[in-house]
């Protein structure tokens, strides 16, 4: 690869990065020091989530194209989950559709800054903008 392209690849696997590492110290700030418990969707999201950190940092140390091979499963399954979350927070799916039957409710409201993001919402924008870094990355230089 040229030194340019290496650069714009690092620069989207870093961002990658750092947005899964801001994305697990969210999530664990909410659960550890909020003491907020998590639905078992949240675990799913979690689950997806916290691998990113260390697949991301090692694909950046040197940059490593097979990054995209390994974070694409977890980034797509951790978005589906996120994109299935919402649509039951926002009572687009019937709560019968809720995997959340006994326990934590996957549609209680812990914060909602602005009157709208919740944290379903912050884990759904968190994989669609990692799905996004790893689209571009995926057709600028995984392909060639």
């Amino acid at each position: 690869m040229k030194k340019n392209v290496s650069s714009g690849a690092w620069y989207l696997i870093f961002a990658a990065w750092l947005l899964s590492f801001v994305a697990t110290l969210g999530s664990l700030f909410f659960s550890e020091v909020m003491n907020y418990p998590p639905c078992v969707l949240c675990w799913y999201q979690r689950i997806c989530m916290y691998p990113l950190v260390l697949i991301f940092l090692v694909g950046l140390l040197p940059l490593n194209r097979m990054v995209f091979k390994f974070s694409i499963p977890l980034v797509a399954t951790g978005w589906a989950i996120g994109l299935y979350h919402n649509l039951l927070y926002y009572k687009i799916l019937p709560k019968s559709a809720a995997p959340c039957a006994k326990g934590i409710s996957c549609t209680t409201t812990y914060i909602q800054w602005g009157g709208f993001i919740t944290i379903p919402l912050l884990s759904f924008v968190a994989f669609t903008i990692l799905l996004a870094l790893l689209i571009i990355f995926y057709r600028k230089f995984y392909r060639n």
